[in-house]
């Protein structure tokens, strides 16, 4: 019975659901990496607001992930 059944990773399903809550931070580092295209010496990045749009989709997960393991 469970070798034929195929494994899906629930926190895969669920960020893509949590991506749309997310869109100002997605936003927000496009406009980063807009900005960065300009700068010709590498010292500019756009870490920040990447991390900051995960976190927002790591938060909605959790919420909903947690409640399917228990």
């Amino acid at each position: 019975m469970w070798a034929d059944e195929e494994v899906v990773d629930p926190k895969q399903y669920l960020e893509e659901r949590c991506k749309p809550k997310c869109v100002k931070s997605w936003i927000e580092y496009g406009k980063c990496v807009d900005r960065v295209k300009e700068d010709e010496t590498g010292h500019k990045h756009c870490t920040g607001q990447y991390f900051d749009y995960w976190s927002c989709i790591d938060k909605c997960v959790a919420q909903k992930l947690f409640e399917k393991l228990k």
